[in-house]
């Protein structure tokens, strides 16, 4: 079985469990050009000398843009790393200028089309750009990881591994995923401690477990209305871990059958069962997906969340006092789970990019190869509560995380069995995904209802000549 195809995956929804992608295409692909002896140029920005201290021939005096989805782990992080290259001397001074959003694809759809991309963008969030539209506009990224770090040794040699394939399309690595991301199904380990709950293990578990949630006034689930696909993302999930590559190979690749898998509609029907029980706490068709998220970290209102490893810092602020949060990696749908024990779907997220067409790519480039610098991964770890590709970043005792412990702990036994979901961001499933799925979660569809609707989703994909397809192996 092979485990290891790696997929674009933000943190999907608003930080990427599926994350919303346009399809639109912006027309003629845009081109590069490089200076000869010097960086690339761009959108016609001058090209400084490259040395060894500057690969990529950042012209002194130049001008950065950075445009940074605002989500879970805001940016700060990249602000940070900002200030470490305006004040790295050997640049012969840079200015970088930072800028939030939360609507990548509309705001950056018209830069674009215009020829004046930013030079570096976290295409991240509900409304990132649809990979399938833009992959011959961007530069190819390898450079970067043949580079060497602030620190003088060669960045590839100072990442996880495997950290390369989400971003890599058609052979070309063109995304370079920042964050590493454990999907999971979180939990508060002294509320389970005080009642005397064990953790799951798989879903023949969860009925039983939501019995005694209501026997405690508190429900299994719970979930707000733009995040109620990180259900689909934790069924398709569990899915992968029951049946290996003879459910994921079909399902990536836009299978007329792919919803109709017996791993997955067993999977479903459990569900199905805990909505019918009322054990999801209602009315998160109409909540907020962060004031649903603090019902759950908060007030303890549900016993489990399923989510990546970004909602300890998404949710910090708004976390009980003694709650040690932590995670068990996704369930299986019973004991006969074909892929190894301690499957894990984990996968490098967060992807920059730099257009070919931007004013200043070599900038985009530099300000990569300072956020990759131990000093800037290890301040990420720190503040944000969660790894970046970058290893030995992050000690033993998590900075004082539990959440951040137990994704240590998951990704080691998980070992070299890890996986990732391409094509729900790949083809841009999440937008159209997200009120079928609050209408299941809300009762209001029936296995077959649900089935059917995200069905017809992956055939128009499928059927559109339109829309290029690749091959997921």
């Amino acid at each position: 079985m092979e485990l290891k195809e790696a997929s674009i995956s933000r943190r999907n929804l608003l930080r990427g469990a599926a994350t919303a992608a346009l399809l639109i295409p912006f027309g003629a692909t845009l081109a590069s050009c490089a200076a000869p002896g010097g960086g690339s140029t761009g959108g016609g920005a001058p090209a400084g000398k490259v040395t060894a201290d500057n690969p990529f021939g950042v012209a002194a005096n130049s001008k950065v843009d950075a445009v940074i989805f605002d989500g879970g782990y805001g940016i700060d992080y990249v602000e940070n790393s900002a200030k470490i290259m305006e004040a790295n001397k050997k640049l012969g001074g840079v200015s970088v200028k930072v800028a939030s959003s939360t609507k990548i694809a509309q705001e950056l759809q018209p830069r674009f089309v215009g020829g004046n991309p930013p030079d570096l963008i976290d295409n991240s969030g509900a409304n990132s750009i649809g990979w399938n539209t833009i992959l011959d506009q961007l530069e190819t990224l390898d450079d970067v990881l043949d580079s060497n770090n602030l620190d003088g040794t060669k960045i590839s040699d100072t990442l996880f591994g495997g950290v390369k394939d989400p971003g890599t399309f058609d052979g070309k690595f063109v995304a370079l995923n920042y964050v590493m991301t454990v999907y999971g199904i979180w939990y508060s380990s002294s509320l389970f401690e005080e009642n005397g709950w064990t953790v799951p293990t798989s879903w023949q578990d969860l009925k039983a477990l939501g019995a005694a949630a209501k026997e405690k006034g508190k429900y299994l689930f719970l979930w707000g209305k733009e995040a109620a696909t990180y259900y689909n993302t934790m069924v398709v999930d569990s899915a992968v871990i029951q049946a290996g590559d003879d459910f994921r190979i079909p399902f990536e690749n836009l299978d007329p059958k792919a919803w109709s898998h017996p791993a997955i509609q067993s999977i479903l029907g459990i569900l199905y069962e805990i909505i019918q029980a009322g054990y999801i706490k209602p009315g998160g068709a109409g909540t907020q997906f962060t004031q649903a998220q603090a019902q759950w970290s908060l007030d303890e209102s549900a016993l489990l969340y399923p989510s990546g490893s970004w909602i300890e810092n998404e949710m910090k602020k708004t976390t009980k006092d003694g709650f040690k949060m932590k995670g068990f990696g996704e369930l299986p749908l019973d004991g006969n789970q074909t892929t190894p024990k301690g499957t894990l779907r984990a996968e490098a997220g967060e992807p920059f990019i730099v257009p070919k067409k931007a004013k200043n790519p070599a900038g985009g480039k530099e300000l990569l190869r300072t956020m990759l610098s131990k000093e800037s991964a290890t301040a990420f770890a720190k503040s944000k509560l969660a790894p970046t590709i970058v290893k030995d970043t992050v000690p033993a005792d998590g900075f004082g995380s539990t959440a951040l412990v137990s994704q240590s702990e998951l990704l080691a036994a998980a070992g070299d069995n890890v996986f990732t979901i391409k094509s729900t961001n790949l083809y841009g499933m999440n937008s159209d995904q997200l009120p079928i799925w609050n209408s299941f979660l809300d009762g209001k569809l029936t296995v077959a209802d649900l089935t059917k609707q995200l069905q017809a989703i992956v055939d128009k994909i499928r059927e559109d000549s339109s829309v290029k397809k690749i091959e997921i192996k």
